[in-house]
């Protein structure tokens, strides 16, 4: 989806006009015209002139005098004229209307000059978005625009996940001698959102707390499913299907078969989305971030084709949240959240985060039967404290973790050792993780499995269960992940 912007400027006096006016043809100009000022080009012309001036005078050499009069003249011609206003109408129109993550989008900028001065020296700066990289050529023009010409350039940016709106463009133009500049800013309404394919991948680490819709998870009740449960004394009503026919051959007594039921489960996907989150293992690498959308944008999808209730949440200090929910709509509005919510940006937000805001008001929100999926790279220690006391209140955590990480230095090394003991004590503490590294293919099969020893060393056995629904379900966690991007595969 993209939105192509058109802005028009139109002059105004010296002093810094205020942004929505309106231009003559009664469109919305959104202008700023600053002040002029010297651009320093002609510096120290006058005063050598006149020392050359008087160092002829008295020699009475005419060289000096000559070169003298000159220079005044210089810098008489440098006073000549002000900076003229940029008066420009702007039309930007991205190439793409619905580019996919990776997809190069090219960007033409039309501009006119409406005004009847001319501009002879205009330079233009357009506004980028911060999360869009300018893979072909730069963002900027210089040319000269006389009454009515119009220029137009072309700039190539790579789309990334998300809604992205273009920042003010500048026009500075200058006078002939380029003494004098004036810039105007310009805004020119385009915005371009890249949604990307929520593909679903595989199985997903749910646990045994479930609501009472059927679904897909196993639980420890009775009735009617797939897989054999127990046998009970036969009751007037039972269904033919189910009677052990075996039983009443052998023994001549009539039994029901009991099967275990599935049913569906309410989750909850917690992002990461602090700025401490917005870490990557290379420069130019995807962000933490980044590969969790991903992985719960391929998680929502599962979860919902399986027939869970599936919502979204994020931890940082935009406030984000879709209601656990099923059905063709809610997944739109899921597809729409991971893509577009501020709360997810490519780009760290610089508003403050207050945790304990944050943590009050997610509690409230979070159904009393939902476990969450708690997507976080891990690299402080406040992100492991949030996935215990979520579990504390009664709520199963699975965290997922991409390892951005790396070995080439002292301090990465520390860092991924920090984080791996902080993995360590969430096992102990009995919540479940899965990491990947991001950088390369990894099987994310980090789960223990029923019976095995605990790795936090505290002699607890998990997946023993304890009657409450919370362990005992014995599943397995089929997850790989893929290189660089984190996506789950079978």
């Amino acid at each position: 989806m993209t939105a192509a912007g058109r802005a028009v400027t139109a002059g105004g006096d010296d002093d810094e006009a205020t942004a929505g006016e309106r231009a003559d043809d009664g469109s919305a100009s959104d202008r700023r015209p600053l002040r002029a000022f010297d651009t320093g080009r002609w510096v120290g012309v006058v005063g050598v002139a006149l020392v050359l001036v008087g160092v002829g005078v008295v020699l009475r050499q005419p060289g000096p005098v000559l070169a003298g009069a000159v220079g005044v003249g210089y810098g008489l011609y440098a006073r000549a004229d002000d900076a003229p206003e940029a008066t420009v109408a702007v039309e930007r129109t991205p190439s793409d209307g619905s580019p996919d993550p990776g997809d190069a989008v090219t960007v033409t900028v039309r501009v006119e000059n409406v005004g009847d001065a001319t501009l002879p020296d205009l330079r233009l700066v357009d506004g980028v978005p911060p999360a869009l990289e300018v893979v072909d050529g730069p963002a900027r023009f210089a040319t000269a625009l006389g009454p009515g010409a119009v220029a137009t350039f072309s700039y190539a940016v790579r789309a990334t996940r998300g809604a992205h709106e273009w920042g003010t463009l500048r026009a500075v133009a200058r006078n002939r001698s380029g003494s004098r500049e004036r810039e105007t800013r310009v805004e020119v309404g385009t915005r371009l959102v890249c949604t990307p394919s929520l593909d679903a991948g595989g199985d997903l680490p749910l646990r045994g707390l479930t609501t009472r819709y059927h679904g897909r998870v196993p639980t420890d009740v009775g009735g009617s499913g797939v897989e054999f449960y127990a046998t009970r004394e036969y009751r007037r009503g039972d269904p033919l299907k189910r009677i052990d026919w075996n039983r009443r051959a052998r023994t001549g007594e009539l039994a029901t078969l009991e099967l275990r039921e599935e049913r569906a489960a309410t989750v909850v996907l917690l992002v990461d989305a602090r700025e401490a989150a917005y870490v990557a293992p290379e420069p130019d690498a995807d962000t933490a971030v980044e590969a969790s959308v991903d992985a719960a944008g391929q998680a929502f999808s599962a979860l919902l084709a399986a027939g869970d209730r599936v919502g979204i949440a994020t931890l940082g200090p935009h406030d984000c949240w879709l209601p656990p929910g099923t059905g063709t709509e809610h997944a739109v509005r899921g597809r729409e959240t991971l893509a577009t919510d501020p709360a997810l940006a490519p780009t760290p937000s610089d508003e403050g985060f207050y945790p304990s805001l944050w943590f009050r008001r997610f509690r409230r929100r979070l159904p009393a039967d939902a476990q969450v999926l708690f997507f976080s790279p891990l690299v402080d220690r406040y992100a492991a404290t949030i996935a215990r006391r979520i579990d504390a209140y009664g709520h199963l955590v699975t965290v997922l973790s991409p390892d951005v990480t790396g070995s080439d230095s002292v301090g990465r090394r520390l860092a991924g050792f920090e984080r791996r003991r902080r993995l360590r004590r969430l096992r102990g503490a009995g919540i479940r993780t899965i990491e990947w590294d991001p950088g390369r293919e990894v099987a994310g099969q980090r789960e223990t499995d029923r019976g095995e020893a605990d790795p936090g060393g505290n002699g607890r056995k998990r997946g023993d269960g304890d009657g409450t629904g919370r362990e005992g379900t014995g599943r397995s966690f089929p997850v790989a992940v893929a290189h660089a991007t984190g996506r789950w595969s079978p």
